[in-house]
């Protein structure tokens, strides 16, 4: 057997180099793509900042974030400035956290929203706002530990000797109306007023978030930042064939619960902060993975259209009704909605076998 070993450079993709030795592959047409969402999230941005009740000029916007004096501190600054922060944030979480469970479960249904962990995090987050804990500095935590119950009751009764995409959806959608039974209960023995404002954080919202509600998720992001570099790397294990990964001594079950783990700590902590803003982590992913045309689904873009998501649907939230606004969750749930309607339609007619498989 000769010495030298041939690398085959997988279709698509460029090398890199940094430096005398540094080298990684970059997928053309996914840098292309997000080099596109990255130029559309800044004029969404720009948008958000420029439009509201009061139209403040782009210049006048850029001396707020650049800390200059402008007359326009309050509302740019106080008001708009830090909401969008928490738009943006809670946008890359769910399309991070809905890449990487879909990736496991090898479904495009496999939603946190669809197969329970929301439900998990807002039951648990409903019944402490039922016995008086409102602080949103503190219900992010909270919404941790309720979705990883959720997550692990629909991990431990899915797993018969393997964990079958299928039978984990199935499973996880009948959490997801338990739990949101669990969630009435809470709602209707709780005050009034405690109960309407659950009420409107179920909807999931962004009126009223500030810095406080976003330096929870930012340190959550940037903490877990090398994990999910990590897991951008082991998603091309966890995408192969479970034979192929095993032959290759890759310890398929580590992986995987360390993707889903990342995922459901991500989905949790967006929705303690902004609600069960719905459909964002269903939709992003699969946008992403049709834009780039990878193997894989590419958490960069992932995270980059769950932000331009969440933060255009709060601006058409905002200005469609004005001056009456709606939660950002309403639109999303009416643009998600008819998608996830359109996968379940196509992969009934024309999907022989497409979600069977043992995830």
């Amino acid at each position: 057997m000769s010495d030298t070993t041939v690398r085959v450079r997988p279709a698509g993709y460029h090398v890199v180099r940094i430096g005398a030795r540094g080298r990684f592959l970059l997928h053309r047409r996914a840098a292309v793509a997000a080099a596109a969402l990255v130029a559309s999230l800044a004029a969404i941005c720009v948008a958000y900042l420029c439009v509201g009740e009061s139209f403040v000029a782009p210049g006048e916007v850029m001396k707020v974030i650049l800390g200059q004096p402008s007359p326009d501190e309050l509302v740019v600054g106080t008001l708009r400035l830090p909401r969008m922060v928490v738009g943006l944030l809670v946008g890359a979480a769910f399309g991070i956290a809905g890449a990487l469970i879909q990736t496991v479960a090898r479904n495009p249904l496999a939603s946190p929203d669809i197969i329970g962990i929301s439900q998990g995090a807002g039951a648990l987050t409903v019944g402490a706002m039922t016995f008086g804990v409102t602080s949103y500095t503190v219900l992010p935590y909270l919404s941790v530990i309720g979705g990883v119950a959720a997550a692990a009751l629909v991990y431990v009764f899915a797993w018969r000797g393997g964990l079958h995409a299928t039978r984990f959806v199935l499973i996880g959608i009948g959490f997801a109306i338990a739990l949101r039974s669990v969630t009435t209960l809470f709602l209707t023995k709780g005050d009034y007023l405690v109960a309407q404002q659950a009420q409107i954080w179920m909807t999931g919202s962004l009126n009223g978030r500030g810095w406080s509600e976003a330096a929870p998720i930012g340190w959550t992001l940037l903490i877990l930042l090398p994990a999910v570099l990590w897991a951008a790397r082991a998603q091309r294990t966890v995408s192969m064939d479970d034979d192929t990964a095993t032959a290759l001594g890759v310890r398929l079950g580590r992986v995987r619960l360390g993707l889903v783990a990342i995922g459901v700590i991500l989905a949790s902590v967006a929705t303690g902060t902004a609600g069960p803003v719905d459909f964002v982590a269903l939709l992003a992913p699969q946008i992403a993975r049709r834009m780039t045309r990878t193997a894989q689904i590419p958490l960069f873009c992932s995270a980059l259209l769950g932000a331009v998501i969440v933060v255009f649907a709060d601006l058409l939230a905002r200005k469609l009704f004005s001056p009456t606004e709606l939660p950002v969750g309403v639109l999303t749930a009416a643009v998600g909605a008819p998608y996830l309607i359109w996968l379940i339609i196509r992969g009934h007619g024309g999907g022989r076998g497409r979600s069977g498989g043992t995830a």
